[in-house]
Order: C-alpha cells, then sequence, then structure tokens
C-alpha cells in the first residue's frame, strides 16, 4: 500500500501548444496556403501579410479543449464571446409550441462571436435533441436584435433526463456565410457536447426556462462549454430587461 506521507504525483510535462484545427478548417487553411504561395511568385511583399492571413484562418477554425463544470441544474454557455442582450422575449414560432418551449415569453441570454473567436458551439445541457431547425435568410449585423427573426439561423432543443428544455439558436451575421450542425434530432449529447459551427463572425442565443437564473451580465465574455449560463433555481447576478 502507498504510503500516505508521500507527496501526490505531478508531471511538468505539460506545455502550451496552439489547440487543435477543426476537420472543418482544414481546406480553408489549404486555400490560404495555396493563395499566399502563388501570391509570393508574384511579389514577395505580399507574403508576410499572407502568412497572417493563413495563421487567422487556422486560428479562427481552433478547437480548443474545454473543461466542462459538473453539477445538477447547471446550464453552460454554447458559445464563446460578448453577453450582450439578457432580456425577456416573445419565443421564435419555430421554438414555440407544445413540442418546442411552449408559448410564453422566456429569458434569452445573446451571445456575439467575433471574427476572433473560436466558433465550436456546444450544447448547454446534457440529453436529448428534440428539435433541429434550420432557416434560411439574411445576413444583417448579428449584433442587431432583430437578426433573431430575419437572419439565417438554426435552431435546437435539447431536453434533459429530468424534462427540463433549453432553446438554443445559431446565427449568421455580416461575414458568417454557412451555419453548420454536427447533432440531428434524436441524438443523445453530452454537456458542453460539439454541435456546430458557425463561419466567420455570428451570434447564438439561448432561451432559459423561467427556473433557470442567469448567471452572467451584460458585457461579461463567456467560455463555451465552461462558462455557466445559468443555474436552475440560482441567485440572480445581473439584470434582465423586460
Amino acid at each position: 500500500m502507498a504510503s500516505l506521507d508521500k507527496p501526490p504525483v505531478t508531471t511538468s510535462t505539460v506545455k502550451w501548444r496552439f489547440p487543435a484545427v477543426h476537420p472543418e478548417g482544414h481546406k480553408y487553411v489549404a486555400i490560404a496556403a495555396g493563395i499566399t504561395l502563388l501570391l509570393t511568385i508574384v511579389s514577395h511583399v505580399l507574403f508576410w501579410p499572407m502568412v497572417g492571413v493563413v495563421i487567422w484562418v487556422a486560428t479562427f477554425f481552433r478547437d480548443p479543449i474545454r473543461t466542462t463544470p459538473q453539477g445538477e441544474g447547471l446550464i453552460v454557455a454554447p458559445a464563446d464571446g460578448l453577453i450582450t442582450m439578457i432580456q425577456r422575449v416573445p419565443i421564435p414560432r419555430e421554438l414555440a409550441g407544445e413540442n418546442g418551449l411552449g408559448d410564453a415569453p422566456l429569458v434569452r441570454v445573446s451571445i456575439f462571436m467575433s471574427v476572433f473567436d473560436v466558433h465550436i458551439n456546444r450544447t448547454p445541457i446534457a440529453g436529448t435533441i428534440r428539435q433541429v431547425v434550420y432557416i434560411s435568410g439574411k445576413f444583417l449585423n448579428a449584433d442587431l436584435d432583430k437578426a433573431s427573426d430575419e437572419n439565417e439561423r438554426q435552431h435546437f432543443v435539447v431536453e434533459d433526463r429530468h424534462g427540463m428544455r433549453i432553446g438554443f439558436t445559431q446565427i449568421a451575421g455580416l461575414v458568417a456565410r454557412r451555419i453548420l450542425g454536427f447533432v440531428k434530432a434524436g441524438d443523445m449529447v453530452a454537456v458542453g457536447q460539439r454541435i456546430g459551427l458557425i463561419r466567420f463572425g455570428s451570434r447564438v442565443d439561448v432561451y432559459l426556462p423561467d427556473h433557470v437564473v442567469p448567471q452572467v451580465c451584460l458585457g461579461q465574455r463567456s467560455i463555451a462549454g465552461e462558462t455557466v449560463l445559468g443555474r436552475v433555481g440560482g441567485v440572480p447576478v445581473g439584470g434582465i430587461a423586460q
């Protein structure tokens, strides 16, 4: 039996490394690298600016490891970005009804992702994907309130083992031109699991049931899969616009 007086085993071999690039980004990195080589033949002056573009493309599609908090009643952020809106709003018709989130207004937390944020989106809770609804639309500035109703978007409803349903929506923006989903209705997901990607700047809205209290404030930055966005029966930490 190991002695209780021995110090815990530790390691000093962990070092920083660039996060892995999601497979969806490999072709874009390759395209950017190919353009860089072609432009270098034309003019060496363009080499370093284009190297910067290649690095930015790889950075955009980075897929870092995340440590998701565990515990009953926690709803985690589905996206990296800035908390820009916390307000009670009518539910989008695609998420309403008895098979969705009901018909009463709910608190919506909006997370704006700039082109410098990680764009891999994750599920806020563990459970079963009940709905996935894609809607084609415009490409307005994702920071505008009407982007929730007019932009290209993809809605999800996930239900946990207690029957609680959380709705969240990927919304395309001015620069974003493609929403990708990694899951479909009926899939079982773990909290913090990757569920989709929006290319090049956008927004994610999360709709919280009334018994879930927001745990973030306007202007706070969230980390997908790590930041606690809401808590069942929690204590409010910021104001909610009515």
